[in-house]
């Protein structure tokens, strides 16, 4: 009995779990892949699972989806809306919800797993199928490497997989060479003197050297970054205080920054340390300000002649008008991680997953229509035609790659 798709994806969009926590949604997938007759490996880096299939001799291909859901409280109103909450790396209550399509991802590489067994006397070689935990946080990929990954299957000739995005249902999207950008996450604590809020003349405000020092972050990107260049520098945090009448005693800042080149991200991320530094002096700060860096994603590069041939193989599967280049994107992934580790080219492409009704003009223009994008509480991708799509590419990509049955 095949897989049911459509039930698979609600079910895991219903019921999402944060990184290294997703203890569910490998169960689901471990179960799955032994009922097709994989060989199945649970618990690599926490929560990872390995599937394989071994066709024969022939070679190597590894198919990676990630299992992670974000902290966001889902508002799309869809009758299988996640209302989940959970506990967050730093012990926080959060809602938690599959905002970034990883759902999608899982229920189309089972799909794609299915159709490989049942399609296997027409292929030979070994599928290695990478269910990976933590991509949002923590770089899940390293830590299934770390964990041994490699060392339980043979080695790739190639890495492939997909992310689900603001594209038309129905369409694919490659680039090759750099194809999404390095990621830091940094932490900066402001140390103030507090106090109470009716005399701030006896305290060192941190609320407004935060204040100062986010303005000053945005001229990093508009003044010192070449307009040549590309970079993102965000602020998605900001934590200080407790209580209206009270001035805190310090500020915390939460940075994403994004970058395409290695130079410049060495620029970018001295300049955000010189400017934080300079804030709090300027502020009379009585302590220096601390600045952690919690984590980095490099680059990920789609290997060009890898590229070119994969994604001869999603036109031929879609149709020409169905498959081009984005360009590159600003948002990041650890996927490069399984590449680089084992030494197989890479080739990552985006999944349309919206309303191809909102894009009446994009074969002519390709320009996106304002619709929810990931990490919104209203992304929601649409089942389909965007899951037997997924499935349709993972399939053809790896077919093409994998040998022909004597």
């Amino acid at each position: 009995m095949g897989v049911d798709l459509e039930a698979v994806y609600r079910d895991l969009h219903a019921n999402p779990e944060l990184s290294f926590q997703e203890h569910r949604t490998a169960g689901i997938v471990a179960g799955h892949l032994r009922s097709l007759g994989y060989e199945v490996t649970e618990g690599i880096g926490t929560t990872g699972v390995l599937g394989l299939l071994r066709n024969g001799d022939g070679p190597t291909v590894l198919l990676r989806a990630d299992m992670d859901a974000l902290p966001v409280e889902e508002a799309t109103g869809l009758p299988y809306a996640s209302t989940r909450r959970g506990t967050d790396h730093e012990g926080n209550d959060v809602p938690v919800m599959h905002a970034c399509g990883h759902d999608v991802h899982v229920a189309c590489l089972l799909g794609a797993a299915e159709r490989l067994v049942d399609d296997r006397g027409t292929w030979a070689g070994t599928l290695a199928l990478v269910f990976q935990p933590g991509e949002e946080w923590g770089g899940g990929a390293g830590v299934m490497v770390r964990d041994g990954l490699l060392e339980r299957m043979p080695r790739p000739d190639v890495v492939l997989g997909q992310h689900v995005g603001p594209l038309p249902a129905g369409f694919a999207a490659v680039h090759p060479g750099v194809a999404f950008a390095s990621d830091d996450s940094i932490t900066v604590t402001l140390h103030g003197a507090g106090g109470h809020g009716s005399r701030p003349e006896t305290t060192v405000d941190p609320v407004v050297m935060a204040a100062s020092t986010i303005l000053r972050l945005q001229t990093i990107v508009a003044r010192e970054v070449a307009a040549t260049d590309g970079a993102v520098v965000s602020v998605g945090q900001v934590h200080a205080g407790t209580k209206n009448n009270i001035i805190p005693s310090e500020a915390r800042l939460g940075l994403s920054v994004r970058t395409f080149d290695e130079a410049v991200r060495q620029r970018v991320l001295a300049s955000i340390e010189r400017i934080v530094r300079a804030e709090a002096e300027a502020s009379g700060a009585r302590e220096a300000p601390e600045v952690r860096y919690d984590g980095h994603y490099p680059r990920t590069v789609n290997d060009e002649a890898a590229t070119e041939r994969t994604a001869a193989a999603l036109r031929r599967a879609l149709g020409d008008d169905r498959v081009f280049d984005p360009g590159v994107a600003s948002g990041s992934e650890d996927v490069g991680m399984l590449a680089e580790a084992s030494g197989a080219p890479l080739c990552y492409w985006l999944l349309g997953g919206a309303d191809p009704a909102l894009f009446a003009d994009f074969l002519q223009t390709r320009r996106l229509p304002d619709t929810p994008s990931n990490h919104s509480p209203k992304f929601a991708p649409l089942i389909e035609p965007t899951l037997s799509t997924g499935v349709t590419t993972l399939v053809a990509a790896a077919r093409e790659w994998l040998g022909t049955a004597a």
